[in-house]
């Protein structure tokens, strides 16, 4: 058995608790550090005892906090060589860095990590997949464009948060400038809601028992059409799709 639970998800910060048997990890942490810690506690988590931070790409909403948080507590960092070297130098004196690269899984106690690459605007970004040996969770956001990869290694999927950036009209629409429209749903953006909901029809979710559509912007995207678009592609009901809000993420979860 595995559980997770979202401390908050979007552009003002991002970050994911996963356990499974002794172990409890943080993916991600966009958040200050007082505010992670009160984030934490209101999953009755003291920051203490994560086991260790992991980083999909240097990006402020999904790093700004971690290297604070690690120092406070004296947690490992999980990040790929690109992702500290874009860091500019803010894991300095933390000697608890452990790099993994796309290629290989890792194990971080009771956890097996799976990460795999994605089309992202940074360095060298990765997403996860957790495993307890029986079910596997995983976490994709921050990626502009499905590949066969992404879909290879999510078939079969037993949870998924999935990135539910945009609606495309609302964001054509939007009072962006175009260079940032532009960039957001260009190939190393941000998945829209028609681009996840292909996602999940073209990959086998037999084993799906959650899904979580996740990063929504609060300006191009509502709730509703995120939770419709996945819907329609599971051909399921619209209350079985849940949504990480930006403020309070989401409760915990378990996948058996």
């Amino acid at each position: 058995m595995m559980r997770f639970a979202s401390l908050g998800s979007g552009s003002d910060g991002n970050g994911l608790l996963v356990e499974a048997g002794t172990t409890r990890i943080l993916a991600d942490c966009g958040f200050s550090l007082d505010d992670t810690v009160t984030r934490l506690e209101r999953f009755g988590v003291e920051a203490v005892t994560l086991d260790a931070i992991l980083i999909t790409h240097e990006h402020d909403d999904h790093m700004g906090g971690a290297a604070r948080l690690a120092r406070k507590f004296g947690l490992p960092v999980w990040l790929t060589s690109g992702t500290l070297q874009s860091a500019a130098g803010k894991f300095s004196g933390i000697s608890g860095i452990q790099l993994f690269d796309c290629h290989n899984p890792f194990t971080v106690g009771d956890i097996e990590v799976t990460p795999f690459t994605v089309p992202h605007d940074a360095r060298e970004p990765a997403q996860f997949i957790f495993g307890d040996g029986a079910v596997r969770v995983g976490l994709l956001t921050d990626a502009g464009s499905i590949t066969a990869h992404m879909r290879e290694v999510l078939d079969g999927i037993d949870a998924l948060v999935l990135e539910c950036n945009h609606d495309l009209d609302m964001l054509w629409n939007s009072s962006y400038p175009q260079s940032l429209k532009q960039r957001i749903a260009g190939r190393f953006g941000h998945l829209d809601n028609t681009a996840a909901a292909e996602l999940i029809a073209s990959i086998n979710c037999s084993r799906l028992q959650h899904l979580v559509a996740a990063h929504l912007s609060q300006h191009n995207n509502t709730p509703e059409l995120a939770i419709s678009a996945l819907a329609d592609a599971l051909s399921c009901e619209r209350h079985w799709i849940g949504v990480a809000s930006q403020q309070d993420g989401f409760d915990w979860r378990e996948a058996t």
